[in-house]
């Protein structure tokens, strides 16, 4: 875990709270059957997904409903995780990071949870480490989180059926569990590539200043250098770049293929599908000082995620059929690249030759 001192994660703490404010409905009676039904509604959408997908994930999906700061908690649990590699890798100091350093540190990770808290509605995360001391909320690293005050907001807002509503959500969280869990390689491979790209960072002053002369170029190029997964993305390294490609074409695929599968099971189970789509669809599409905020953070990116990764899917299916995508889980070197994700077509042409990428 990271040294101790190195970041005031309680401080982090403190910090998304303020900005993740009070949950409206965490204590109205309509908050009660968010706990029943998503432990049903879980386990229903993992036999929909199964037999839609043929991907089946081991043992039965647990459903965690939490409120924001409990989402909060368990994903600053996650985050201190998967920085502590770059954190060991700070050059020693008699007082290793400075107090103030600690504390701008903490107050970055806060502010940026905080205010995801208060927009996710759902999320199955594999690096949530499994329960201990750091895991406040013992949820261990296979639970499918779903976060009670935005799921009521939207169903209060929009006056959705809560029941359909619900399965929808689990439907989209339980096809990621099955696709890490399902596809006997896949939790590896994205730990693998994860702790690749954190292994290339430096947190040498020096790199940053050579990552501000690339972003200068960009710039002067006529390039908007947060376009392709936001200020993570601005910095890298030309090797983090490549292996953030690897990345960003797998994530494509996993959120294009979720919301595929949520729409085409959606339309076929959940009444209303289509007009929650829309909904969703337009709360995405952010405005002002949001937008801006989105695309620092890498959101923008996710976004496009879903759009084109769906288009692929939904181009590979009807060229060849609802199971042609199958042919992506046989292995790592069977993923569409970057480029194949808009070009379905040579994907299709690559894989049944048996040709692989490495």
């Amino acid at each position: 875990m990271a040294t101790k001192g190195s970041v005031d994660w309680a401080l982090a703490g403190r910090v998304g709270r303020r900005v993740a404010g009070p949950d409206p409905l965490v204590n109205s009676y309509l908050s009660f059957s968010l706990v029943e039904d998503f432990s049903e509604l879980t386990r229903q959408a993992e036999v929909l997904v199964a037999h839609h997908t043929g991907l089946r994930a081991p043992g039965v999906a647990r459903a965690a409903v939490l409120d924001r700061h409990e989402w909060l908690d368990s994903n600053l649990a996650s985050m201190r995780n998967l920085i502590s590699p770059i954190l060991q890798k700070v050059k020693p100091s008699p007082s290793g990071f400075s107090p103030l350093q600690q504390r701008v540190t903490a107050a970055e990770i806060g502010f940026l949870l905080g205010w995801i808290s208060t927009r996710v509605l759902g999320q199955y995360d594999i690096l949530v480490p499994e329960e201990s001391e750091d895991n406040p909320n013992r949820l261990g690293g296979d639970a499918v989180y779903y976060v009670g005050t935005n799921v009521l907001l939207l169903e209060k807002n929009f006056s959705f059926r809560p029941r359909d509503f619900r399965l929808w959500i689990a439907i989209h969280e339980v096809t990621h569990r099955a696709q890490f869990l399902g596809v006997p390689w896949m939790r590896s491979y994205y730990t693998g590539l994860v702790e690749q790209a954190l292994g290339e960072i430096d947190p040498d002053p020096r790199a940053l200043r050579a990552a501000l002369g690339r972003v200068v170029t960009a710039i002067r190029q006529g390039q908007n250098p947060l376009t392709d997964g936001g200020l993570a993305a601005l910095f890298a390294t030309p090797k983090q770049q490549e292996i953030m490609k690897k990345i960003q074409a797998l994530m494509s695929l996993l959120e294009g293929h979720g919301n595929r599968v949520m729409n085409e099971l959606g339309r076929e189970h959940v009444a209303g599908q289509a007009r929650m789509a829309r909904v969703l669809d337009a709360r995405r599409s952010r405005r002002g000082a949001a937008a801006i905020f989105s695309q620092l953070i890498g959101l923008d990116a996710k976004m496009r995620q879903y759009e084109v990764g769906e288009a692929f899917v939904k181009a590979v299916e009807t060229a060849a059929g609802p199971r042609a995508l199958d042919s992506a889980w046989r292995g790592p070197e069977y993923l569409p690249t970057v480029a194949e994700l808009t070009a379905p077509d040579l994907w299709l042409a690559r894989v049944s030759l048996g040709a692989a990428v490495v």
